[in-house]
């Protein structure tokens, strides 16, 4: 048999049924290829645009040819595109599709996106609290401010404002009743106070007021007229004649404001607390059975 051919029987034998070459190993030639990621083409755009390609053409769902883009009415809608073709997506209901990165795929709350132009949505899927399956929402009872829910996947959990603030449900956070502007829940439903009418130079000092019916708490009335409602800490009350706070026992017409929910060890505790140990003494050792083998004892010496 000549050589050239004894070769090429011995290429075909190690070719078997796969191809041979520059590219993958032979033991993946047979595997199908693996489905490409928007995210991935996305991100290698700008490589790939340095190379001689067709121009694309942008269509409404995709500006771009991969990548994930916002629905132009429908703020919780997005497209992801792969070669120029868009799949639709849904955010979960409650969210809505950030649009900051088209190499992201990413549904955030609303009140870090901006829908004003895109204010559709999809229809909602409510439960018990949660008007929406995900989100932040205020108390269904008018009057009550303080209280919010906190809902995720249709579970809810009931939060309650620091003392003084309301739910703000423009931004989903606690904030003062004043920057709410909600019926029923402003400075002047949620707080049995009326600033005083003062002049202009003492206007702009913020003055402050103790809360009439509770010795902690005080009134700041910002720019004279606006009340937000501040408090003391535990031990502490208003005192109306320094316009500060200070110990309870200091303020002779709050001194016994905490008779019945502090004893005068605990009052004094909180007055002068205990100085904290700057050191730590690390505690003795433990020792346990020594795993050593025995050494052998020493023979005894001989007798002279």
């Amino acid at each position: 048999m000549a050589k050239g051919s004894g070769t090429a029987l011995a290429q075909q034998r190690d070719r078997g049924n796969f191809r041979v070459g520059a590219g993958h190993p032979p033991s993946q030639r047979h595997l199908p290829k693996r489905p490409r990621d928007p995210v991935q083409v996305a991100a290698e755009t700008p490589k790939r645009k340095q190379q001689a390609e067709p121009e694309y053409e942008p269509s409404e769902e995709c500006p771009e040819a991969n990548g994930f883009y916002p629905d132009g009415k429908q703020c919780d809608k997005y497209y992801a595109c792969l070669d120029g073709v868009p799949t639709e997506r849904l955010c979960a209901d409650g969210m809505v599709f950030n649009d900051y990165s088209p190499i992201e795929e990413k549904c955030d709350l609303p009140y870090n996106i901006d829908c004003s132009k895109r204010s559709k949505l999809q229809e909602p899927q409510p439960s018990q609290h949660c008007p929406r399956k995900n989100g932040y929402f205020g108390h269904e009872k008018p009057g009550i401010c303080d209280k919010f829910y906190f809902c995720v996947d249709g579970q809810f959990n009931m939060i309650n404002c620091p003392a003084g603030l309301v739910f703000n449900p423009k931004t989903g956070i606690c904030t003062w009743p004043d920057e709410v502007g909600v019926a029923g829940c402003k400075s002047e439903d949620v707080f049995n106070f009326e600033c005083p009418k003062v002049n202009e130079s003492i206007a702009v000092t913020h003055p402050r007021y103790a809360d009439p019916d509770d010795c902690q708490f005080f009134y700041v009335c910002v720019n004279g007229d606006v009340p937000r409602r501040n408090g003391c800490k535990l031990g502490q009350v208003f005192d109306e004649s320094k316009l500060m706070c200070d110990w309870a026992r200091r303020v002779p017409e709050c001194a016994d404001w905490y008779k019945d929910r502090l004893t005068d060890a605990e009052l004094d505790e909180l007055e002068n607390p205990k100085p904290k140990a700057t050191t730590t003494k690390k505690p003795a050792r433990v020792r346990g059975a020594s795993r050593r083998k025995p050494q052998p004892k020493q023979a005894e010496a001989e007798e002279e």
